[in-house]
């Protein structure tokens, strides 16, 4: 297999209240992780807005744009620019009436080569996102690009490893999951070490089983939607895994940064041949994996 490589560039930023500073600032942040000499840049999920799921408000439907549409087409340029792929989160506006939490994939030219909808929607106190999105219906995907296959799926998606095995075995070399996760600030005396880690040993269990590069990229920041509430206090920590679910390199808590880590395409053969965890699959004794719950059957 010809030894492949490429970089990958996280942009973990925070985010403010005018989308169309939000989309200025994704940009130049492109350009410099671009100058980094990353390959594939991501951005995080829903990067042009603060984070709008922590109320239901019908007025937040106004934040929603189409595909294609003002961001992709001032990302489509940059990317161009810079050859560069970008994996765009979005809030997408499919019709009236019906939206979804979306990342596009824009290649090296500037054109829209990819779309994935979110799958798994959440509804917890201060991410009530199935007042706004509608669950995605392309299923799990992996995109072909110049540098290498890649997958995207969205946040909540990071804890289903039905998702990753799926796309895994499409052919993705990678598997980014754009994020926005944090902390309830009166919880996290409590229970926020737990929260964290349980969030990093999953993902790193999605790269392990599947031998896989993994690559999360939060935004950073404490938001508030509610004047009086405590808000989200987002968790940064960005990070890259290997194949053996090792830690390449990972993001502060607080501060706004470009990650960046090589892909090399011997390393998922070289692990997939000493951990051979795809080979050993029963596939003939996995029915039932697509139901709800068996019931004792």
């Amino acid at each position: 297999m010809k030894n492949k490589k490429f970089v990958v560039g996280l942009v973990q930023m925070s985010m403010g209240k005018n989308p169309n500073d939000n989309l200025k600032k994704a940009v130049s942040w492109i350009d410099k992780a671009s100058k980094k000499r990353a390959d594939v840049i991501c951005l995080p999920e829903l990067f042009r807005s603060q984070y709008f799921c922590q109320v239901e408000d019908i007025k937040n439907f106004e934040l929603a744009e189409t595909i294609p549409g003002e961001t992709t087409e001032v990302i489509g340029k940059t990317a161009k620019k810079n050859g560069v792929v970008v994996i765009v989160p979005l809030f997408e506006k499919r019709a009236a009436g019906v939206y979804h939490n979306s990342s596009v994939i824009i290649d090296d030219k500037g054109k829209i080569t990819g779309l994935y909808r979110k799958m798994h929607i959440p509804d917890d106190p201060a991410y009530y996102e199935k007042f706004y999105f509608t669950p995605g219906d392309l299923g799990f995907k992996s995109f072909k690009t110049r540098f290498g296959n890649i997958g995207t799926l969205i946040c909540w998606d990071q804890w289903y490893p039905e998702g990753a095995r799926i796309t895994a075995l499409q052919g993705a070399e990678v598997l980014f999951y754009p994020t926005a996760i944090g902390w309830h600030p009166h919880e996290k005396k409590e229970h926020g070490k737990a929260q964290f880690e349980s969030w990093m040993t999953v993902q790193r269990g999605h790269a392990i089983a599947n031998g896989v590069y993994v690559a999360a990229v939060n935004r950073v920041g404490t938001e508030k939607q509610i004047k009086d509430s405590a808000g989200i206090q987002f968790w940064g920590s960005s990070f890259i895994a290997d194949p053996q679910g090792v830690i390449l390199a990972q993001a502060s808590v607080d501060k706004e940064e470009i990650l960046l880590a090589e892909i090399n395409s011997s390393r998922v053969e070289y692990i997939r041949q000493n951990w051979p965890f795809l080979r050993d699959r029963r596939v003939d004794a996995y029915s039932g994996i697509e139901e709800r719950f068996l019931d004792g059957k």
